[in-house]
């Protein structure tokens, strides 16, 4: 059966006593402490996929990363395998090696409906390095692995925006796929985001300020939202650009973001679109122990911006309770940090208490949403960050390119 789509899916080939490598994105938090996963929302993704590969009697190997190189949560991926194991109930082999003999041997040695997730793709240099997919299909991982399957299927809609050798390489030299997961996420943003329920809200949180102007300003051209409300240190980047006076700690963890462009940029998109975008009128903060709302006309404070304020809160719930869409990428706050959980966990109740189509997007969103267990309670809980940043911002997605060429050049089953 040949799909409509310009691209192939499961259904175009048959896997059966072939060996398919399968690249998915199981990046998840890790704890400082001893390195172990916090939430693993993108393993459990993933499992309808590799269930119905080793049902069709694929031999299946695993690739995926975690973190990238030089980074404290840069590990192997034992743990997630057995974390995978752990939900299928199914056993899953693992090598800590992608392309040397170990690799290669242990892909030969598979049987048909056995499972192989091998080491951290990014702790290779030719993983991420700045070439387009014809570059990368040339890179030292598809040379080594190429050779040693039948299939690729990219279900890694996550890393979906990123242009790297293990994600967009392998589709012109093998027929490719996307997975379900993949597949799914882009039929459900479709339809959540090209012809939206009214009114609709966005709520943009997290700590990449730098983003968050120009995706509002796509979002707000293309008629897809008609409230922004911005929060977390995106918000006190937005404050600071309007002139508020954030304080000296609050200012420094944004260093990096609160540059002369970015300011403009946020300027502009305020002048343009003031009257659409919403931003916390408190903001919460750690004082004596304790969680204090200060207004942000009595600012600056000497503490941090945790949170925002309980105001804010409350006039949020409102606009997001009367939403008929409601859609959040980023938490309000440090929803880690015991007390300032408040605003991402207002506004998540919020958005399953308005009866429309609530969707979260992002790796921490998605872990604050399990967390307080709202993500069952969502429409749809996506794993993308960037990937689904670039759909909304109507970028070209690398991976879909790719596997839309791999169709051009490879007839299916």
């Amino acid at each position: 059966m040949t799909t409509k789509q310009d691209y192939y899916t499961l259904d175009d080939f048959n896997f059966k006593d072939k060996t398919v490598l399968l690249r998915v994105d199981t990046n998840c938090p890790l704890s400082k402490e001893d390195l172990s996963i916090v939430n693993d929302v993108r393993i459990r993704a993933v499992t309808p996929t590799v269930r119905e590969l080793i049902g069709k009697r694929a031999k299946l190997v695993i690739i995926a990363h975690q973190s990238r190189k030089g980074k404290w949560d840069c590990t192997g991926l034992e743990q997630h395998a057995k974390r995978l194991s752990k939900n299928l109930n199914i056993p899953v082999k693992y090598v800590d090696d992608v392309i040397g003999d170990k690799a290669k041997q242990a892909i030969m040695d598979l049987k048909p409906g056995e499972i192989l997730m091998l080491g951290n793709v990014r702790t290779m240099d030719s993983e991420t390095a700045k070439l387009d997919m014809v570059g990368h299909s040339e890179g030292e991982i598809v040379k080594a692995l190429a050779p040693l399957i039948d299939y690729y299927v990219c279900d890694a809609f996550g890393a979906a925006h990123r242009s790297q050798c293990s994600l967009v390489g392998f589709p012109l030299k093998v027929p490719s796929a996307s997975g379900r997961l993949m597949a799914r996420e882009l039929y459900a943003l479709r339809s959540i985001f090209d012809n939206p329920r009214r009114p609709s809200v966005f709520i943009l949180g997290g700590a990449k300020f730098g983003d968050v102007p120009h995706m509002i300003d796509v979002v707000m051209e293309h008629g897809m939202v008609d409230t922004v409300i911005i929060v977390g240190l995106a918000g006190n980047a937005f404050l600071y650009a309007r002139g508020v006076d954030i304080g000296e700690a609050s200012s420094a963890i944004l260093k990096d973001e609160l540059t002369p462009e970015n300011i403009e940029i946020a300027k502009q998109v305020m002048t343009k679109y003031g009257q659409h975008i919403l931003l916390p009128v408190d903001v919460a903060v750690e004082r004596d122990g304790k969680r204090v709302s200060v207004n942000i006309g009595d600012m600056p404070t000497k503490e941090p911006a945790l949170d925002i304020g309980d105001l804010s809160i409350d006039k949020f719930q409102k606009v997001i309770e009367s939403s008929k869409t409601s859609f959040m990428s980023g938490p309000a706050g440090m929803f880690e940090k015991p007390g300032f959980e408040m605003g991402t966990k207002g506004l998540m109740e919020a958005m399953v208490n308005s009866k429309g189509l609530s969707v979260i997007g992002g790796g921490h969103t998605a872990s604050a949403a399990e967390k307080f267990d709202y993500a069952d309670r969502m429409s749809y809980l996506s794993t993308g960050g960037g990937a689904l940043e670039t759909f909304l911002l109507r970028e070209p997605l690398p991976v879909i390119e790719a596997l839309k060429e791999s169709k051009k050049r490879f007839p299916a089953d």
